[in-house]
Parts: C-alpha cells; structure tokens; sequence
C-alpha cells in the first residue's frame, strides 16, 4: 500500500511521526530510486552504495525540504547528484590507477545482476563514454521517458538545453554504434 507524497510529508513535520514516514519513503522510493542510480552508474553494487548514500543525505537533510518540488522530484535531485559525485570520483581514482581497462560491456557482461544482451551491453558503453549532463538527461529521457519540462525542474536548467543536449546525446550514440560495426 502506497502513501501519497503530501501525507508522508505531513508526517515529517513531526517529529513523533517522522521515522515511520521515513520508513515509508524509503519502502516506496527504493526501487525507482535504484532503477534511476544504476542507469547511471551501470552496477548494482555501485548502485545499491549510491542508493544508501542518498538515503542518508536525505534523513541528514529532512529538515530543508521545503516541499516547494514534489517529495520525488527532491529524492531523484539528490539521487542524480549523487550519482554523478560517485561517477566523478571513480574517474578520479581510476586516472590513478591506470590497471582499470576493462571496458563498461565487459564489466557489465561480468556483473551477475546484469540481464541485458551485447547490444545492451554496448549500448551501456555508449552512454558511459557520454559526457556527464548529456548522460543523466539521455537517461532520463530514453529510460524514464521523462518529459523535458520534469527533468528542467529536476535538473535546474532549461527545456532548450536539455533538448539539445539529448539529441548531442542520440548523435553521439549513433556515431558510437557506426564505428564498432
């Protein structure tokens, strides 16, 4: 059974009642939330690290929603960003440690969570190789099929710069897929 959001808010205004409807986010967002982390982190280990992080963020930070955006929207905010500081800090360890060359297909083609073909697999390596912005919106849009007016609230920018940077994402992609032909 799913409490809608503007209950389970009201229950976090008080402090008797704010774990349990904690509880609640946390028993209704963790699938969606999951799904969102792993497209752009592609593991389910990494995924699930980043998934308890944004649980933590969010309970350390429960007192600042304002509930100017929908309870979703904030969690997916803290989930991207999270998402892209672990994709950051991966970079950086690994320009450390040059040893890491394995592709994202052979990674992901190892991962037992992993239930896609090769075409998804290189598909996944496609979008890794993508800058930042253009794969959280490639994802959010081609995954989620989220509409540019939803990821302009979610992502803080415009309709016009999401819309271009999708299809810089589509072109990049194609091009990606015509050179391992």
């Amino acid at each position: 059974m799913s409490i809608d959001d503007k209950e389970i808010v009201k229950q976090l205004e008080d402090p008797k009642t704010q774990r349990k409807a904690f509880s609640l986010i946390v028993s209704q967002y963790t699938e969606p939330l999951y799904w969102k982390i792993r497209r752009i982190v592609l593991t389910h280990d990494d995924a699930n690290d980043v998934l308890q992080n944004v649980f933590i963020k969010a309970w350390t930070n429960i007192g600042d929603f304002q509930n100017k955006s929908k309870l979703s929207t904030w969690l997916y905010r803290i989930a991207i960003n999270e998402s892209l500081d672990f994709l950051r800090k991966q970079k950086a360890a690994s320009a450390i440690s040059a040893d890491e060359d394995v592709s994202v297909a052979n990674r992901l083609m190892a991962d037992e969570y992993f239930d896609g073909d090769e075409t998804e697999a290189q598909l996944q390596e496609a979008i890794a190789k993508l800058p930042d912005v253009q794969r959280t919106v490639f994802n959010l849009r081609y995954f989620d099929e989220m509409k540019y007016s939803e990821m302009s609230k979610l992502l803080d920018t415009s309709e016009g710069a999401l819309k271009a940077s999708y299809h810089l994402a589509v072109k990049k992609i194609t091009e990606f897929f015509k050179s391992h032909d």
